[in-house]
């Protein structure tokens, strides 16, 4: 009588196991066809592109190069001035140049130093309110 329990039993779990790789093979067809269409090229481009004008990247991205061209044409008007000096010219260029590409690496540095200006300037005219 064992024997014919033991006999269901592993029918049983044969069933299940057949069951069970059934349904994991329509999920490993469905992955292979969400991967398939995710590797085209159409969609590589489409994501890429969504990627890149996500808005905190653009945002990001556009302020870190505004400052950056701001700051090196600003440095080479100090430079320069009113000169009319080849070489006062070819350093201004040079300068402006080197603010620039600093500044639009290292955005997240700026911005850091910045902060700390703008509060320490804060934190004094807060200081001055108190004693008026």
């Amino acid at each position: 009588m064992q024997n014919r329990s033991s006999t269901a039993v592993l029918k049983d779990t044969i069933q299940l196991l057949e069951t069970e790789q059934k349904i994991e093979g329509r999920l490993l067809k469905e992955q292979f066809y969400l991967t398939y269409e995710s590797l085209k090229p159409v969609n590589l481009l489409r994501s890429s592109i969504r990627d890149v004008v996500s808005p905190p990247y653009l945002i990001d991205n556009i302020v870190g190069t505004a400052v950056g061209l701001a700051t090196g044409y600003l440095s080479k008007k100090i430079v320069i001035g009113t000169s009319g000096n080849i070489i006062r010219k070819f350093f201004g260029l040079l300068m402006q140049l080197g603010v620039t590409n600093t500044i639009a690496q290292h955005p997240d540095s700026i911005k850091s130093i910045g902060q700390f200006i703008y509060q320490h300037f804060l934190h004094k005219k807060s200081d001055k309110s108190r004693i008026l």
